[in-house]
């Protein structure tokens, strides 16, 4: 199950998994589509399409019907408005003619009906918790965490699972499983309000018809699913799937605005005011969305990254070569990270960049267990930008990566120990590298109590100045915190990090990455 591929490939794959993604279109959709007279013409104005999934069934997520009370209101439940058998008829009779719809919109053919069936908010939620509970899932989401923890992009006090409940508790809309070929409508939403819904997960139907998700989504992965323990092959599928997951649902995400739109005879190509405003309120949320609007800037990033970068990668397609580029075409000639996905030029272009020299991990970290292995690509570096240095920041940064990775462990001598990291990163030029490393060392001011610097002879200097006071940084720079020592090395276009690594361990990775006789003499 996968989500951050930037911090935490398990978390993300597990967010793929469980179809945990939340999409938050809500009130603003509404507002704009009214007022070009699509919500007048009978479509739906709060509407909210999910993702799609790999290996299971994935529930779509949208606002909670009016009738149910916001996650947390004291005010007594009122009784929720059930799906009559007659609109359960029309609901069902819709799908036919929404899939025609998604078919001509995206030229993949149909290749045979689509199974429908209406679900009861408890059967939905017995779904949610019943996988949220499965060994493996649970130990891949607590490394995930721990890790996210780390990079602080999540309070350490944060429990993701709790917040990952309550969000679908008040989000889950519907979803397609890819298992039983089934799309599942919801027995408490209204009826005209789950028709774009359907629209998003009939387009996941026709993929699925053509490509099969579930084993396109695995790319060119290899890994064992029931293995929780991370290999350095993670890092090469960890983009991958974020790129592949993007192409999915930024697809069903035209559909579902062309469908919002027909009535009034536009579509997404020909509206970019109603895309743009859209996209933004994916990441504002409604008041009937209280989880999402308290949860942290990372999470909301991650969640909605599929759906408004993804959105925009098949908008370009489309203008560059039409239909069968932007469907079809993107099926059979993936993206492959998400810097293609942010940056649909490149993807165009076939750019390729060179990868990183890859440290040996076994041989390093001898005396670490692994505890997470994954790429830290274009999309987490704009995420961990805008968290430390805000979002005019994170955009002048963010085109300038060229490629990353991390490496976590656990001390195998002391459980109790905090997580050791490794980050190395390449970047445009060596003046881009110097701006990144100054916002990482900024960083740790809001992540650690204690941060005092060292001299060259590994002493703390009183003199040193405070890791936050630089606009770029060169050369070698190490902290002594309560979690250990934190050391950001910068060498050209090239910056290695280690935090609460020993001595010896981060000794091997620089004589590793920059082996002597080849490697520059660091700056003082």
């Amino acid at each position: 199950m996968d989500i951050v591929k930037m911090v935490a490939q398990p978390l993300r794959r597990w967010l793929c998994e469980l179809a945990l993604v939340v999409l938050f279109v809500g009130t603003l959709w509404g507002q704009t589509a009214g007022g070009d007279g699509a919500a007048s013409q009978g479509q739906s104005s709060q509407s909210q399409p999910s993702q799609s999934q790999p290996s299971q069934s994935q529930p779509s997520q949208s606002q909670p019907s009016q009738s149910q009370p916001a996650a947390g209101d004291d005010a007594p439940a009122t009784p929720e408005t059930i799906v009559s058998p007659k609109e359960g008829k029309e609901l069902f009779r819709s799908v036919d003619e929404i899939l025609r719809f998604a078919s001509q919109d995206t030229d993949l053919p149909i290749k045979h009906e689509v199974k429908r069936r209406l679900a009861k908010r408890d059967e939905v939620q017995s779904y949610i918790e019943k996988n949220m509970k499965e060994d493996k899932d649970a130990k891949r989401l607590e490394r995930s965490s721990q890790v996210l923890k780390k990079f602080g992009l999540l309070p350490r006090n944060f429990d993701l699972s709790a917040f990952l409940v309550t969000m679908l508790r008040e989000q889950v809309a519907g979803y397609y499983d890819v298992k039983t070929k089934t799309v599942n409508l919801l027995n408490w939403v209204d009826v005209e309000q789950q028709k774009p819904v359907l629209a998003h997960e009939l387009t996941h139907a026709l993929q699925d018809q053509s490509f099969s998700i579930e084993k396109w989504m695995k790319g060119t992965s290899e890994k064992d699913d029931k293995n929780v323990d991370p290999t350095p092959t993670d890092i090469e599928t960890d983009e991958e799937t974020s790129a592949r997951q993007a192409v999915v649902e930024g697809q069903a995400m035209v559909v579902l605005l062309d469908y919002s739109l027909a009535p009034t005879g536009k579509n997404m190509l020909n509206s970019p005011q109603i895309v743009e405003a859209l996209k933004q309120s994916m990441l504002v949320g409604t008041a009937d969305s209280p989880a999402f609007n308290q949860a942290p800037i990372f999470l909301k990033e991650e969640l909605t990254f599929p759906y408004r970068y993804g959105l925009d990668f098949t908008a370009a397609l489309l203008q560059a070569g039409g239909k069968e580029l932007a469907y079809a075409g993107a099926f059979k000639d993936p993206p492959r990270t998400t810097r293609e996905i942010m940056e649909p030029q490149t993807y165009l272009a076939h750019e390729k960049i060179q990868p990183l020299k890859l440290i040996d991990m076994e041989r390093d970290f001898k005396g670490y267990d692994a505890f997470d292995i994954g790429a830290m690509g274009e999309f987490d570096v704009d995420v961990l930008v805008e968290q430390y240095a805000g979002r005019d920041e994170a955009t002048a940064i963010y085109p300038e990566w060229r490629g990353g990775y991390y490496f976590a462990g656990k001390p195998k001598k002391d459980k109790s120990a905090p997580i050791g990291l490794l980050y190395i990163s390449r970047w445009s030029s060596p003046a881009k590298a110097a701006e990144f490393a100054a916002v990482y060392a900024a960083s740790l001011a809001k992540r650690y109590q204690k941060r005092q610097g060292l001299g060259t002879d590994g002493k703390v200097a009183q003199d040193a100045p405070p890791a936050n006071s630089w606009r770029t940084l060169r050369g070698r720079h190490a902290w002594l915190t309560e979690e250990g020592v934190v050391m950001i090395e910068v060498r050209g276009d090239e910056i290695l990090i280690t935090e609460s690594l020993d001595d010896d361990t981060t000794k091997k990775v620089e004589a590793d990455f920059w082996p002597e006789e080849n490697a520059a003499p660091a700056k003082p």
